[in-house]
């Protein structure tokens, strides 16, 4: 729907606003964000990608940086010419890279509490007897025997300490019955 005649407002020129710092800003907005904090830290807007890059000691294209050697070799050895190696203003962003990329890798994958709740129940109830507890009150999913020796095994290969020390106490508490 159409705005009524005559109540948009004219703009105004803003005096007081500082068009260069607004222009720096407004590119620097534009920039694509770096992910990495090290690369982040070091990086200066005022030089191209090469340059910064070549500062850090990375590469910008990993092609030109690993020459690949030609399988073709003639009787003429052939001189191979060494590209003078680039100064490394910011050795310290490698050194952080190489840092964080030796430390071990998180085990991001675990098992919901409930399944590991489920699994601990049915042995501590039933031991190896699969079809007893395909038919317990519990089995809410109604998994059939080969799913629940399933679901144990992955608990075994999830969490083998947890597993030895569980069945462990199983076997005291067997031993302090009897």
């Amino acid at each position: 729907m159409p705005k009524a005649k005559g109540k948009t407002r004219r703009q105004k020129f803003g005096y007081n606003v500082n068009r260069k710092r607004l222009n720096r800003n407004a590119r620097r907005k534009a920039a694509p964000r770096i992910e990495c904090s090290h690369i982040r830290h070091a990086w200066d807007h005022a030089k191209s990608v090469r340059q910064n890059l070549a500062e850090m000691g990375l590469a910008m294209d990993p092609n030109k940086a690993v020459p690949l050697r030609k399988r073709k070799v003639k009787a003429m050895d052939i001189d191979v010419e060494e590209r003078p190696k680039e100064l490394v203003r910011k050795p310290y962003v490698l050194n952080e890279l190489e840092a964080e990329a030796s430390l071990p890798e998180k085990k991001g994958n675990t098992l919901s509490r409930d399944l590991i709740d489920y699994v601990r129940y049915m042995v501590e109830n039933h031991g190896e007897d699969y079809k007893a507890m395909a038919r317990d009150e519990k089995n809410y999913y109604q998994d059939t025997p080969k799913q629940i020796r399933n679901k144990i095994n992955v608990y075994k290969r999830f969490y083998p300490v947890e597993w030895q020390a569980f069945i462990d106490s199983l076997q005291k508490n067997k031993m302090e019955v009897e």
